[in-house]
């Protein structure tokens, strides 16, 4: 601020009243973050030995939230066009939205960040080479291989007609032979940690794709929904793959393979909508059932999208079976393990169908519903 106000007193001998408007926001802004941070501090919880100040002990949520938000892109529009967006930022964070490279395409809509927020969020949750591809907040294919080129095009294969005007991620580099398998596929946006040359130059030819390199994203440290008159406030759902916790409720284990599977489909099926199913074989989506309202239409929905090919595979549930015929519509579609958060009056019943089909459960004791 110093050389604008400078220039100004030197050209005028005084401030104008909006000069000194944008001064007085500016020091105002300043105090109340300095102020938040101290509220912040007290806030978080405190050393179980002083009983003086700070939070109740063991209580993760704070007695207060402040949010200080700057604007830092203006979006193309919101959800539907008649919408204006924005992207904010919290004051004095950083994320890859802030950092990432936009190499081609138009500019950015609310969906296309929401949703690619969604595929780079998940494509991370795997080491291996993955693909994600996301259509309203929903992965529609999901697919692990050693190859990240053979990722996009078995994740694509899980839903194409879904997958068409989605959003792509991967989470390795993107050569060439990836940018030519996603050329005949209308996509709204890939996001990739980097892009070769022959990558660049195959994408540049897509003027409406939206070509991002980005950075590993970082934990969030809310989820938050806005209600009348203030916030629903949550911590994230973290998702665990850590058997050690896990419990196999059925005489017939699960293999090796099918753990992978168990693993992989578990995985996806957090990021999906509730009720959400997943089926899943050698590491690949073959069909998501998402957003039902009950469990047994999702089941449907994901053994129509499977037709066949998750044969011998898993099956992840977000929640409980409530009654055996979700179970049953999953053991039609061919499938010999599943996976489930289990805890349903029911469960005996369910377990038993499972036992009477001669398919392998684990019951991981962990809901994930999502909304």
């Amino acid at each position: 601020d110093y050389d604008p106000v400078l220039a100004e007193l030197r050209a005028d001998d005084a401030l104008s009243a909006g000069t000194r408007r944008r001064l007085a926001r500016t020091a105002f802004a300043t105090t109340a973050a300095y102020d938040r941070e101290i509220v912040e501090w007290l806030d978080a919880p405190c050393d179980p030995a002083d009983t003086t100040a700070g939070a109740e002990v063991g209580d993760p949520m704070p007695e207060t939230l402040s949010f200080d938000l700057v604007r830092v892109q203006s979006l193309r529009y919101g959800e539907n066009p008649h919408q204006r967006a924005a992207r904010y930022r919290v004051n004095g964070a950083s994320g890859w939205w802030d950092t990432c490279t936009q190499h081609g395409g138009k500019a950015l809509s609310y969906l296309n960040l929401y949703d690619a927020e969604a595929a780079w969020r998940l494509v991370h949750r795997f080491d291996e080479p993955a693909c994600v591809i996301v259509k309203h907040a929903n992965p529609c294919g999901v697919a692990v291989h050693t190859d990240v080129v053979e990722a996009y095009r078995r994740a694509n294969t899980c839903d194409p007609v879904s997958a068409f005007g989605g959003v792509v991620a991967v989470n390795r580099p993107v050569p060439g032979a990836l940018a030519e398998a996603l050329a005949p596929v209308f996509t709204e946006v890939v996001v990739a940690p980097a892009f070769d040359g022959a990558a660049l130059d195959a994408l540049a030819a897509k003027q409406n794709l939206r070509v991002l390199s980005a950075a590993v994203p970082s934990p969030l440290a809310w989820d938050v929904r806005p209600v009348d008159g203030g916030l629903l406030v949550q911590q994230p759902d973290p998702v665990s793959i850590d058997r050690s916790g896990w419990r196999v409720v059925t005489a017939a284990r699960p293999t090796a393979a099918q753990w992978d599977d168990l693993q992989f489909a578990w995985t996806v099926c957090a990021a999906v909508s509730s009720n959400a199913i997943v089926l899943a074989k050698d590491r690949q989506a073959f069909g998501i059932g998402a957003g039902q309202q009950n469990r047994v239409d999702s089941a449907r929905i994901a053994l129509a999208r499977a037709d066949g090919r998750a044969t011998g595979g898993a099956c992840a549930s977000d929640a409980f079976f409530p009654f055996r015929d979700g179970l049953d519509v999953a053991a039609d579609a061919g499938i010999t393990a599943i996976i489930q958060p289990g805890g349903s009056v029911r469960d005996d019943e369910v377990i038993a169908a499972a036992e009477e089909r001669g398919i392998a459960m684990v019951f991981t004791g962990e809901r994930h519903f999502r909304h």
